[in-house]
């Protein structure tokens, strides 16, 4: 399936160390075994490099999902990859936070370093 585009902008702050935090409380995905709706909240936190993530085609990217049948740790590390591709970051850790469900809720956290980090 094709993703909507991660669009980036220059970071205005390079020569600092700081961290951005997107949280979408309202992603949603299917579950690829019974076809029900999963619903969950996405933390994306990241040390910038050159550039940061745009929120608008952020926003576009997550409900590309909303049709998908994909299992949590998929969804979680697929986010983890298609940001770290699009933004270069110093470092990301994207936690996934699902409704309860039969009475079990998951969190998944998938995290990134560059290997060259100083």
């Amino acid at each position: 399936m094709s993703r909507p585009t991660i669009e980036t902008f220059p970071n205005p702050e390079p020569n600092r160390r700081y961290v951005i935090t997107h949280v979408n409380a309202e992603f949603t995905s299917v579950c690829p075994k019974t076809g029900l709706p999963d619903f969950g909240t996405v933390t994306v936190r990241y040390v910038p490099r050159q550039l940061c993530i745009e929120l608008k085609s952020l926003k576009y990217y997550f409900l590309s999902y909303r049709n998908e049948g994909i299992f949590y740790e998929a969804v979680t590390n697929r986010i983890l990859d298609d940001l770290v591709a699009a933004c270069d970051p110093e470092e990301m850790t994207v936690t996934t936070e699902w409704r309860t469900r039969g009475g079990i809720y998951s969190t998944i956290e998938a995290r990134y370093e560059r290997a060259d980090r100083r």
